[in-house]
């Protein structure tokens, strides 16, 4: 493995009401990669809870009344901010993380982007007119809709982008005129704390972003009961999200949960080209990505030789600490995480299948693994991984690929390697989820295109202009015209 860098963030603050404070037992943030902490912050108590959320209430109509062009000009200033401290976020995403720094680089670059279009977005939401004389009742009125901002918006982001997919909740909440209380990843705190120093900087109102942290069971719990919060975004396992439905009471709700993504490779593709993006989607951030390919299914008249490719692509991958330029594969988020794979793949192999590389941990870090000769029942191909392993599946037609490729509880992003327009649409129409990619990967996404699962992988879009509608009401006016 490469050898290690050295990064310290130092102490941190909660952010409440426009003030940095204190509050609870300190937690250590720890360099994923050498387990040294790199720096500490706060962790939020019942009261600091209560105070986050009663500060973004008071501030929430002054947000609602904010012009559109401010919110634009407060949203464009933040990417600016962000721009200018382009290699210290990646920096510190890379040290709490454990990303990759090449990978943390792009993800600071999507993120400059997402509040980029956020800043456009803001001067583009309106209603319309509703010609409500198309029935009887209706005559003799003027009707139009418009959207108004929810309120109180409590965001929970996941470890894995704890930048981006902060982004995809803080922008368009803000974009819509809401305020908002923060809860990051406990493991991840640093960057929103980064980002939030940004956005005060960029002249974001006191109150109009609420900083907390601590553990989901407390702090999230509190955040996401509360009755003052009107819209809970949240990212992160199905479990959680099951969780959060049960104990939300009436809110709007958008949870963005796993999936198994799925890949097809028709016989017509570019085998080499196609194992080598392979390689990346499922290997990145050491596969702790909700659209990690999982499943591979290639023809088996092809399947000998892709496998190869692939195999080649994935022993090619740098493993080592993620702040070493040369690095592609860093730890994952903690040394249980690779022992509950270390586990899963043991137990495939117990059940016939086997490990063509791989299958190999030290600490926190597992390697890049293939597998083959997988059933569907086993855990490593009907649940969701969330770790640096893929399986190769050869299939014998285009419909059994398509068959077992759908065979998912979950339905986030699914991908058709081929150049064949009748497969293309036979895909389209065959899989069930919210999103068919054709000729890349699963992990593809443009970061103002709707984005979300149905089954057990969501409820709701993100997506700038998308995730502003999930933050906003309509409401609708009927005007009875002078007689």
């Amino acid at each position: 493995m490469a050898t290690t860098t050295e990064f310290h963030f130092g102490e941190a603050q909660l952010f409440i009401a426009g003030h940095w404070v204190d509050a609870g037992p300190a937690l250590e943030v720890r360099n994923k990669y050498t387990n040294e902490t790199i720096g500490e912050i706060p962790t939020a108590r019942r009261e600091d809870v209560d105070a986050a959320v009663a500060a973004a209430a008071e501030t929430a109509p002054k947000m609602a009344q904010m012009p559109a062009y401010e919110k634009s000009e407060i949203l464009a200033r933040t990417s600016q901010l962000m721009r200018q401290r382009a290699e210290e976020i990646a920096r510190t995403i890379s040290a709490e993380a454990g990303k990759a720094l090449k990978f943390a680089r792009i993800e600071v670059d999507r993120a400059i982007g997402t509040f980029t279009i956020a800043a456009e977005e803001a001067k583009r939401i309106h209603g319309e007119t509703i010609p409500l004389d198309a029935l009887p009742a209706g005559a003799g009125y003027f009707g139009f809709w418009v959207r108004r901002p929810v309120g109180v918006v409590a965001a929970i982001s996941p470890f894995n982008f704890p930048l981006n997919l902060v982004a995809h909740k803080v922008a368009p909440a803000i974009a819509a005129g809401n305020a908002i209380v923060l809860k990051p990843a406990s493991s991840t705190p640093l960057t929103s704390v980064l980002l939030c120093r940004i956005l005060e900087e960029a002249g974001l109102p006191p109150g109009a972003i609420n900083l907390v942290v601590g553990s989901g069971s407390t702090v999230g719990e509190w955040l996401v009961s509360d009755r003052r919060v009107a819209k809970i975004t949240f990212t992160g396992s199905p479990s959680v999200g099951e969780r959060i439905l049960r104990v939300a009471g009436i809110k709007k709700v958008t949870l963005e949960l796993g999936n198994t993504s799925p890949v097809i490779v028709s016989p017509d593709a570019d085998l080499q080209s196609v194992a080598k993006r392979c390689a990346v989607g499922a290997y990145y951030n050491s596969g702790q990505v909700c659209l990690s390919i999982q499943r591979i299914y290639s023809d088996r008249h092809i399947h000998e030789p892709f496998t190869e490719f692939f195999l080649k692509a994935s022993e090619s991958m740098v493993v080592g600490d993620p702040l070493d330029e040369r690095v592609d594969v860093g730890p994952m988020i903690d040394e249980h995480e690779a022992v509950r794979i270390q586990g899963w793949v043991r137990e495939a192999q117990q059940e016939g299948a086997k490990v063509l590389t791989g299958g190999r941990r030290e600490g926190p870090v597992y390697w890049p693994t293939v597998l083959t000769d997988v059933a569907p029942g086993m855990k490593v191909v009907k649940d969701e991984v969330f770790a640096p392993v893929a399986s190769v599946i050869p299939y014998d037609d285009f419909e059994d690929a398509l068959r077992q490729a759908d065979a998912t509880e979950y339905g986030l992003q699914a991908s058709v390697f081929t150049r064949d327009i009748q497969r293309i649409f036979r895909a389209i129409e065959r899989l069930n989820f919210g999103g068919v990619i054709i000729n890349e990967t699963p992990t593809f996404r443009v970061d103002h295109m709707p984005y979300g699962g149905i089954r057990q992988s969501g409820i709701g879009r993100e997506g700038l202009r998308f995730a502003i509608e999930e933050m906003t009401n309509i409401q609708m006016v009927a005007i009875r015209m002078a007689t």
